[in-house]
């Protein structure tokens, strides 16, 4: 897959383009309608579908007092994208400055680059531009103007229910993954990169990795067992989402700690993607670090018993 980082870069592509718009923040049932409608009429018309993206989440620039955390990060969003077969995607740097863009002036960069734009496909709520004044009707006027179709993708439900990414962040608070599962159209995952820690589980003979997981929606804190996707490997261990208030002090930051069971290499800057397979306890302070380490001996233990199964 081709990663473009400018509107401009539309022209190297051979036309007519189809782009599929949106934040696509956990890409799930309702955004692969938007993908993949959209690549089905490219390739119904000779044409290029074109997957096109924010990095960062718009809402963290204009929402930066109370920024969502986001079902999967643009790593991770990436990864995703990709698996779906999708041939360009296009990151679209998002700052204050481009959050003034007029909704014409944005849509006037893409026709001017496409060559030609054919198709512009987005959900029924989408709305663009500064604050936030473009919307699907304008869209279709601007259309309409400037010789491109619209494609408005209705709501998707599952199980009477509207799958939008609100929807599933609840879900995944509350440590419903089935529930986000079916939402998303794939099991829940978090992807995280390896950063240095403070290498209390090696003492403990137990050898973890903290993963900064680049603001992604965290599950109810808590012990899990867990499969781990190192390398495209897939391996088996146990996580602890929390706050470590055993060895942590009182602005401890909120994080995730996995041991992946008989491995033993060092792995800092790789990234892993989490898949919570079963609760195992609720996160709980020790009276002492023996205690702690005697705790997660069991835990460990408990793991290998379910990999086992």
């Amino acid at each position: 897959m081709e990663l473009l980082h400018s509107i401009s870069d539309l022209a190297n592509l051979p036309g007519p383009l189809f782009l599929a718009i949106g934040a696509f923040d956990g890409v799930h049932l309702g955004h692969q309608a938007v993908i993949s409608t959209s690549a089905r009429h490219a390739h119904s018309q000779d044409g290029t579908p074109v997957v096109v993206t924010f990095d960062p989440h718009p809402a963290k620039v204009l929402r930066p007092e109370n920024p969502p955390h986001l079902i999967t990060s643009t790593p991770h969003k990436i990864a995703l994208v990709r698996a779906h077969g999708v041939g360009h995607l296009l990151i679209i740097p998002f700052d204050k400055n481009f959050a003034q863009t007029e909704a014409e002036d944005f849509v006037a960069e893409l026709t001017e680059s496409a060559k030609p734009l054919r198709e512009i496909c987005v959900g029924h709520e989408w709305s663009f531009g500064k604050n936030r004044a473009g919307n699907l009707a304008l869209l279709r006027k601007l259309g309409m103007r400037q010789h491109f179709n619209v494609v408005g993708i209705p709501p998707v439900k599952v199980n009477g229910a509207v799958v939008s990414s609100t929807a599933i962040r609840a879900r995944i608070e509350r440590g419903d993954f089935a529930g986000a599962a079916v939402m998303l159209g794939r099991d829940y995952t978090i992807l995280g990169t390896v950063r240095d820690g403070s290498k209390l589980g090696r003492q403990l003979g137990f050898p973890t990795a903290n993963l900064s997981a680049h603001s992604e929606q965290f599950p109810p804190n808590g012990v899990y067992f867990v499969e781990a996707w190192l390398e495209g490997v897939l391996h088996h261990g146990v996580v602890n989402v929390g706050l470590r208030p055993t060895v942590s002090g009182e602005k401890a930051e909120r994080m995730i700690e996995v041991h992946l069971l008989d491995f033993h290499r060092d792995i800092y800057g790789a990234d892993i993607e989490i898949k919570f397979v079963q609760f195992l306890r609720p996160e709980k302070k020790f009276e002492s670090v023996e205690a702690l380490g005697k705790q997660i001996a069991a835990d460990v233990k408990k793991a290998r018993e379910l990999c086992a199964a």
